[in-house]
């Protein structure tokens, strides 16, 4: 989809989170925490459509529609609110609101509407398609899956406080790119930048040179846990006495530390002036329905860098998704970047898929993660363990059950259908549940049912 969404809310997170989901599906966002700003971009002919929030520190939003319509007739207006209550409902409706969603909202439900809310806008107001390179750098986090969106929860909390934060997650994660956003966004936004390794912290006045360098911004260590005692003892020190222009501190690791506290090979005073917070950036395996979005995202980016314009086919697709991608994200953008070069159609074939990765690691199954053995159960407890452990000492949103039940049922229901060619009444006997019921969760989840000629 594409068009400028004006997104008003006093929640950080919110904004960020929103601002991240609508920039990758295509649109232009101007986001704040002020319904004054929010008004004066209406009243400027700017937005193809509004989210806003209901209680905002300058006014209500909902007092705001009527002014919006006489302004800007046709507008679409999405209010979401944390006052869930009927009355906020009615209001919402009474005042001619485009559509109403309660807070704690669905990601995808929401997007879904902005969508129809665009294209309701478009019909009644036509206007020129905006350009990709008029938009906005891409955010440099990629990904709807729930433990994504945890994810950036968490990071935005991260952005604006002083706490060292400890960001670990296997090779190819995106680990720097996480600590580079929190930096970006945050207050310290203007200032440097600088990551250190141990060849910058060899000499005894390593340590002066590197706050030197960032000047009061934000100094990364790159695998803490490789570095030598010697070398540690002198970040610790760093850390202790860092001067007028005080940096925040953050680190990276791939390794077990606890694992590396153990043995010795982490000192403890290190690694607890670092994990003030800390951050576990999943591996692409755990978020499989993420890698669609990336291998589309590094297409787009190769095409604007000059490169033909290719895409997936679908059996391509289904081979690029099942892969286990033991070098993750950094994994995925390479072999991307291989299969634009291997041919001139523009459908990416199964063939070039599997020439590329040829020489990769063999596929692990993806929701096993361990022994052949593992049982599902065990699995589920690993991922939701995780997926607490990225809130740190807080709880995850409201609404976890149908959250995880969704996550579940989805894959569930899409292998049972491909396991019967689609026969909606064979994959209903399969998994034992109403014919009626299986129709109904198929719309819910938005799956795409495809009939064909099952081999058995």
């Amino acid at each position: 989809m594409d068009g400028t969404v004006l997104v008003a809310d006093d929640d950080r997170t919110i904004r960020t989170v929103l601002t991240q989901a609508l920039t990758r599906a295509g649109c232009k966002v101007h986001a704040t925490s002020s319904l004054t700003t929010l008004m004066r971009w209406v009243g400027e002919g700017k937005g193809d459509v509004v989210i806003s929030d209901v209680v905002m520190p300058d006014g209500n939003g909902l007092e705001m529609l009527p002014k919006i319509s006489r302004d800007r007739p046709g507008l679409p207006v999405i209010v979401i609110s944390a006052q869930n209550t009927i009355m906020t409902a009615i209001q919402a409706a009474e005042a001619k609101a485009y559509d109403y969603l309660p807070k704690p909202f669905d990601l995808p439900d929401l997007m879904k509407r902005t969508a129809r809310a665009l294209e309701t806008g478009r019909r009644a107001h036509p206007s020129p398609r905006v350009e990709a390179d008029e938009r906005p750098d891409d955010l440099p986090l990629v990904g709807r899956t729930a433990v994504m969106q945890s994810l950036y929860r968490l990071v935005a909390r991260m952005m604006n406080t002083d706490l060292p934060v400890l960001i670990t997650g296997e090779s190819g994660t995106g680990k720097s790119l996480i600590a580079r956003a929190i930096h970006d966004f945050s207050d310290r936004r203007s200032l440097p930048f600088v990551t250190v390794s141990a060849a910058d912290l060899n000499e005894l006045e390593g340590p002066a040179r590197v706050l030197a360098r960032a000047r009061g911004g934000t100094v990364l260590v790159d695998e803490i846990a490789d570095l030598d005692d010697a070398i540690q003892a002198r970040i610790v020190r760093m850390m202790d006495t860092p001067g007028d222009h005080a940096p925040r501190f953050m680190a990276t690791s791939q390794g077990d530390l606890p694992a590396a506290l153990d043995k010795g090979r982490l000192r403890p005073d290190l690694y607890y002036r670092l994990s003030g917070a800390t951050i576990q950036v999943p591996a692409l395996r755990e978020r499989v329905d993420d890698i669609p979005l990336l291998a589309a995202h590094f297409l787009i980016r190769a095409e604007r860098e000059g490169a033909p314009l290719r895409r997936l086919g679908k059996e391509a697709a289904e081979l690029v998704r099942a892969y286990s991608w033991p070098g993750n994200v950094r994994q995925l953008e390479n072999a991307v970047r291989r299969l634009v070069l291997t041919g001139r159609a523009e459908e990416i074939s199964r063939a070039e898929v599997e020439a590329v990765l040829g020489a990769a690691p063999e596929p692990e199954p993806v929701l096993g993660g361990g022994s052949d053995a593992e049982k599902l159960s065990d699995s589920v407890a690993r991922h939701l363990r995780r997926y607490f452990d990225l809130h740190g000492a807080m709880l995850p949103p409201p609404g976890l059950h149908a959250r995880i039940l969704r996550e579940v049922e989805t894959p569930l229901i899409e292998i049972a259908l491909d396991a019967t060619g689609g026969n909606q009444a064979k994959c209903a006997d399969l998994m034992g549940i109403n014919r009626n019921t299986l129709r109904k969760k198929i719309t819910e989840l938005d799956i795409q049912v495809t009939r064909r000629r099952k081999m058995m």
